[in-house]
């Protein structure tokens, strides 16, 4: 016997799925009389010609045209059992999709206060729930051209990765900062991104940032600057990293003898002698002015005029010898008295 009539049913076993199109290619044939059957929190929303009609609740329906006054103007005459009216039920799911994941699939360019320009990458959950069904349906379905709860979800998220892109922009916090922000971080996401899924028939209800970190390139930059920071004194640096250099180049067995720890003392303090040293070049090169360097005394070479070295015997220009006049001895104390003076500095008597 052929059967007049059927049922038209969807049980989502997984409880994921957001809309399950019946059937799932193609367009569906309707008759007068066929039973529809929509579960606890779904909704079935008849869909043709790229727009949804007419919106059931759960419960079983026999489609008629007191339930479905669109066959009224769609279904015209029946002929051999068959109708005219094609189209498509899709059963939307109405309950609440938590835990649901989003991420960074690229690197987010940041401008940091510190840092300067920085990658960053995000992830996090969100919830969200069917308000509207055919204006969902019409919107993801009719516009989008998807039904699929992954292809949904992709397009989700673009929308929510937008716009944490500009609440980051906004909060005008640096890297450092974030941590402590990830609730105000999130409440933002959520209010700027509110309208566009409300736009869809999709109410956002929740939006958590679980971690906002750097990629692995700017994560090792932040380990080099903190390096720096965390040296200080280069001069110590210098001389702890030139002592632990010239210690490891002693023989193995050394460290053991009394001959070794002396030779291991004598490299660590060489080392610092030689750190010491080299740390106090880098600080004078390092200082403007450093190679005008005032010289030692100079004197003139009673020969030729040429500036000599207060300590020189014999001019390096013309070889004239250079004569130190020996100190005089004052009448009246007998202190030494520089050659040529005409007072005694120490009690002012007249010596010349």
């Amino acid at each position: 016997m052929p059967v007049l009539f059927r049922v038209i049913e969807f049980f989502d076993e997984t409880g994921q799925e957001m809309v399950h199109r019946v059937p799932e290619v193609g367009s569906g044939e309707f008759r007068l009389g066929d039973q529809l059957v929509v579960r606890e929190s779904q909704q079935a929303v008849f869909f043709r010609d790229g727009k949804a009609l007419d919106t059931m609740g759960p419960g079983r329906h026999t489609l008629s045209t007191a339930n479905l006054p669109i066959l009224v103007s769609l279904l015209g005459a029946i002929f051999d059992g068959k109708s005219p009216f094609r189209a498509e039920v899709y059963f939307v799911n109405m309950r609440e999709f938590v835990d649901q994941k989003w991420g960074t699939p690229e690197p987010i360019v940041f401008r940091d206060s510190d840092l300067g320009m920085v990658r960053l990458r995000g992830m996090g959950t969100y919830s969200t729930q069917i308000a509207d069904p055919q204006l969902f349906v019409n919107k993801i379905v009719g516009t989008q051209g998807v039904y699929t709860t992954s292809q949904i979800s992709d397009f989700l998220r673009s929308i929510l990765l937008s716009k944490l892109v500009d609440a980051l922009g906004e909060s005008k916090k640096g890297l450092f900062d974030l941590p402590a922000s990830y609730q105000e971080m999130g409440a933002a996401t959520k209010a700027l991104a509110q309208g566009d899924f409300n736009a869809l028939g999709i109410d956002l209800k929740t939006f958590y940032v679980q971690a906002i970190t750097p990629t692995e390139e700017t994560a090792k930059a932040i380990d080099d600057r903190a390096a720096m920071g965390a040296i200080g004194n280069m001069q110590a640096y210098l001389q702890f990293k030139m002592a632990q250099g010239i210690g490891a180049g002693a023989a193995p067995g050394e460290a053991g003898t009394v001959a070794g720890t002396a030779q291991a003392g004598m490299g660590l303090g060489a080392g610092i002698g030689m750190g010491a040293m080299m740390a106090g070049m880098m600080q004078q090169a390092m200082q403007p002015g450093a190679a005008a360097a005032q010289p030692g005394a100079m004197v003139l070479c009673p020969s030729c005029s040429a500036q000599v070295p207060a300590s020189a015997k014999f001019c390096p220009n013309c070889g004239h010898k250079l004569a130190k006049e020996e100190p005089i001895t004052c009448p009246n104390c007998q202190a030494k008295v520089p050659a040529g003076s005409k007072f005694c500095p120490n009690c002012g008597n007249k010596v010349s």
